[in-house]
């Protein structure tokens, strides 16, 4: 079919549909992601426990803890793909998500802590708390909850930005900046006296809408969400790259002076990529606390946000399914190494990212597609489309 017959047969249909149409990678991406969650969640609910093919929580949780990653990846690669923002301190979006998730689990415990307060989590009885502070009321709600989840990302990064994008701080500088934000935030939330739990961190959950996070469902339905969330962000991300403004976004990221030159407020269109990178960070440390059952200040360490990008640039920045599949690629391979040579981790890390910048500047997708293009013979209606073109 040619472009021409397929632009017209494209008229009248539905965002999906073109999306499912313009975006093979994308839409094969995801069909995998939900059949491997279904698969997964099947082997794992109805294969009794003796059988080889049954699959156990350890793998569940661990697949969920990858789509949330994947999420977080997605979220980076909307503002450095494809606006040039390259952010040092995802990580703290991510965290702060993760905080506001851990709050409501940690009003879920009630009188059954250690302490048994109902109403004053059991690090603050520990430390001698009278009253619980301002700033966790309300947390007993989970919609609440959910709505912090997306508005305490999301407003740091509407201030951050604001101040940032109308100074015109850009490249390596606006870096630094987002890497001490996120360094700032990791110190502040190690004091014990600011009320989240210090070093430690939040823990040691129980039920989440009254059902045990240790209940196989449970995860089941957490992995679900997780592959639910991803999808729709990344809908909701190629949405927003495929529209008019998306196509300003681009321009800003390859000329930013002369596109302000020309009429555009540069700092308004990143800002709204920035807010909307952030908030999608903040729902995958929402979606990733109540798998792992923990969050402590070590997700706001700077290492973490460096290895985010690392995620982006392995699987292909500008596509946002490449930093999908980064992501999961990576992080298969950080849990391989942890378990049999934890020590070479880091090692191996660095040295993906030299290759990948030396000889990979497009990541697996761009290998993948100077393979297609060696190997596979194009048709012969491409073939004639070239001469057309060259013709011309």
């Amino acid at each position: 079919m040619s472009s021409a017959t397929l632009s017209t047969s494209m008229k009248g249909k539905g965002p999906l549909c073109r999306f499912l149409l313009d975006d093979p990678a994308g839409k094969w991406l995801l069909i995998a992601v939900f059949a491997v969650s279904i698969i997964v969640s099947g082997l794992n609910q109805f294969v009794p426990e003796g059988s080889a093919l049954h699959v156990s929580s350890y793998t569940v949780t661990l697949l969920g803890k990858y789509l949330c990653f994947g999420l977080l990846a997605l979220a980076l690669d909307l503002v450095w793909g494809y606006c040039g923002i390259l952010s040092l301190g995802h990580g703290a979006f991510f965290a702060l998500g993760g905080y506001a998730m851990g709050m409501y689990l940690m009003r879920q415990i009630g009188d059954r802590g250690v302490y048994g307060n109902p109403e004053l989590p059991d690090f603050m009885v520990f430390l001698n708390w009278q009253e619980l502070p301002w700033y966790w009321q309300g947390f007993d709600s989970f919609w609440f909850a959910m709505f912090m989840v997306a508005l305490v990302p999301g407003l740091l990064a509407f201030l951050f930005g604001w101040l940032a994008f109308r100074s015109r701080v850009t490249g390596v500088y606006l870096s630094i900046i987002t890497q001490a934000l996120t360094y700032a935030l990791m110190l502040m939330f190690f004091q014990n006296d600011f009320g989240f739990g210090g070093n430690n961190g939040l823990t040691d959950f129980k039920d989440i809408l009254g059902f045990s996070l240790q209940s196989d469902s449970t995860r089941v339905v957490l992995l679900m969400l997780s592959a639910l969330a991803l999808g729709l962000g990344y809908l909701l991300c190629r949405w927003l790259v495929n529209s008019r403004y998306g196509r300003v976004l681009m321009a800003v990221r390859d000329a930013e002076s002369r596109t302000r030159f020309i009429g555009y407020r540069v700092e308004h269109y990143k800002l709204v990529a920035f807010v909307v990178s952030a908030i999608l960070a903040g729902i995958a440390g929402a979606l990733y606390v109540p798998q792992v059952g923990i969050i402590n200040p070590g997700e706001f360490s700077p290492i973490n946000s460096i290895e985010l990008v690392v995620w982006v640039a392995v699987g292909g920045r500008g596509t946002l399914y490449g930093a999908i599949i980064g992501a999961l690629l990576v992080n298969y391979a950080k849990t391989w190494f942890t378990g049999a040579m934890p020590d070479a981790w880091l090692f191996a890390l660095g040295a993906l990212f030299v290759v990948t910048t030396l000889w990979l500047p497009r990541g697996v997708v761009g290998l993948y597609e100077q393979a297609k293009k060696r190997f596979i013979k194009p048709s012969s209606g491409t073939q004639d489309k070239e001469v057309v073109d060259h013709g011309r």
